[in-house]
């Protein structure tokens, strides 16, 4: 029988946020861990070190396991049991090694400016690396990829799912902080940190704007978080679960009161967070009692259960095909698209979205992935044909035939002498903001107004405006020029103006029937 004991990761010197592990052994498995020398673009300086287990799917998942302060990939393969857990259910497991230093070295950057941009540099570009290497070398599924980690690797994978939510399926945090608590680098070591200070608190509004500002104008689905936080963890303190819990709640637009909570082991309490349709988008675990040593034995299984990697890799089954596809709600820019959900043995994780150009013809290409039995799909061309087709997957990766085919035309946007074509900038669960709302003279002579009429869904409320004065009368919106914006040069002048509404959580209709006059 193995033995249990615990240790510090890490030096002395790094062990203010290196991660106390329960030591289990050396894994008895059959495959070995391996390093990858040359994965692609590193600015970061990583060293990557990778467990591909010898049975495994076509296209297996990927996880990404992140050690703690001080401590290493390979510690962190031999230290935690998702090297034995991938052995089990067919996954690659991507070790990590960070060499960033804040105080003390080999820590995941989640405090620099470059880190907390999509695309910026430093660790996630590096880590992005990594998972590119592996679908492209060992045929890694990009719609199932999920981050998980302790301590600094807890922060990171809040992190990389802030900055990459278009990358990442869930993640599984221990011992973490929520994204963009660190003001710098030298907000980092812990005695000087407002951040793990004990004394850090902002709204959820806060917290779940910094998330949407790391990736401007992404509107896809978001990867689902699991948190998980030892109630006398005085090193990261306790305090910065609810934190964390804040902001992901304010992220898919949830309550922070919790649909559910349980006692699934003994000093295991756990706060579930599920969408209007019942599905868990965030999960929280208060250890009792247990100090800065997460995971403990056996978390890891809950962790990849979150995931929906729990199944055996035999699973050959696909699930059954989406049915009843409809659009609705068409606009000059978008649509919303709503189908009945498949079934499966071990249970559907998503859809993909295909999209084909024209009314006949051309090719059905994936647009976008769903947790949900619906998705609104933006930033279509005004008086355009589209087709639609849904397929689902479930959590051995296998897919389903596609739906039945919905057929679109997106609305002309003008009318009269001038057209209006919404962007949208960002939505969220109960809001969106619609910016640039371009309008343009059409017309062959100079135009010294305009008149923008629109209608919101029911249920929907304007929030705010700006650089147009607007009316409501019911749902029907009126938006007229203002003295330094109405006058239009004749055949293709352009002026803009923007606007913020609030909808019910859950709803994805978006505004319709743009005229301008």
């Amino acid at each position: 029988m193995r033995r249990l004991t615990t240790v510090l990761a890490g030096v002395c010197a790094a062990a203010l946020f290196a991660v106390m592990t329960v030591v289990l052994g050396s894994p008895a498995l059959a495959a070995t861990l391996v390093e990858v020398t040359s994965f692609g673009s590193n600015p970061g300086n990583m060293r990557m070190h990778l467990y591909v287990p010898d049975s495994r799917p076509a296209s297996p998942a990927i996880v990404v396991a992140m050690h703690g302060c001080g401590g290493s990939g390979p510690g962190f393969y031999q230290g935690s049991e998702f090297a034995s857990l991938a052995d089990r259910y067919g996954f690659i497991v991507i070790y990590p090694t960070a060499t960033q230093s804040a105080g003390f070295g080999n820590c995941f950057d989640t405090w620099s400016d470059a880190a907390k941009q999509r695309g910026g540099g430093s660790d996630p570009v590096s880590i992005i690396s990594m998972i590119d290497y592996v679908e492209r070398n060992h045929q890694g599924d990009p719609n199932r990829v999920y981050a998980t980690g302790s301590s600094s690797g807890g922060m990171m994978t809040q992190h990389m799912l802030a900055v990459h939510p278009d990358v990442f399926k869930a993640g599984a945090s221990f011992m973490g902080v929520p994204f963009n608590c660190f003001a710098g680098a030298s907000d980092y070591p812990p005695g000087s940190s407002r951040c793990t200070g004990g004394s850090m608190d902002r709204t959820p509004q806060q917290w779940g704007d910094a998330v949407r500002q790391a990736y401007p104008g992404y509107s896809g689905p978001r990867p689902r978080m699991q948190l998980w936080h030892g109630t006398s963890d005085t090193l990261v303190p306790y305090s910065l679960l609810r934190e964390s819990i804040e902001q992901w709640t304010n992220v898919f637009g949830l309550s922070q009161t919790p649909t559910g909570t349980d006692t699934p082991q003994a000093g295991w309490n756990r706060s579930r967070y599920a969408n209007p349709s019942g599905s868990v988008q965030v999960e929280a675990y208060s250890i009792q009692g247990a100090g800065h040593a997460l995971p403990q034995s056996g978390m890891a299984r809950y962790a990849i259960d979150f995931f929906g990697l729990t199944t055996s890799p035999t699973d050959t089954t696909p699930p059954t095909a989406p049915a009843g596809l409809t659009a609705s709600g068409t606009t000059a820019t978008g649509t919303s698209l709503t189908w009945t959900a498949s079934t499966d043995d071990t249970g559907v994780t998503g859809y993909e979205i295909l999209r084909a150009p024209g009314a006949t013809g051309g090719t059905f290409t994936q647009v976008a992935t769903s947790g949900t039995t619906s998705f609104t799909d933006t930033g279509l061309s005004a008086d355009t044909t589209y087709r639609y087709q849904v397929r689902a997957r479930d959590a051995a990766g296998n897919v389903s035939s596609v739906s039945g085919t919905v057929q679109i035309t997106t609305q002309g946007g003008t009318t009269g002498a001038c057209s209006a074509t919404p962007t949208v900038q960002s939505q969220w669960g109960n809001g969106y903001v619609i910016q640039p709302l371009t309008i343009t003279n059409t017309s062959t002579s100079t135009m010294t107004s305009w008149t923008v009429t629109f209608t919101l869904p029911a249920g929907h409320t304007l929030t705010g405006s700006w650089n147009a004065t607007i009316s409501t009368s019911g749902q029907t919106v009126t938006v007229r020029s203002v003295s330094h914006n109405g006058t239009l040069a004749p055949g293709a002048g352009t002026t803009s103006f923007g606007f913020q509404a609030s909808r019910p959580n859950g709803d994805t209709a978006l505004p319709s029937g743009y005229t301008c006059t």
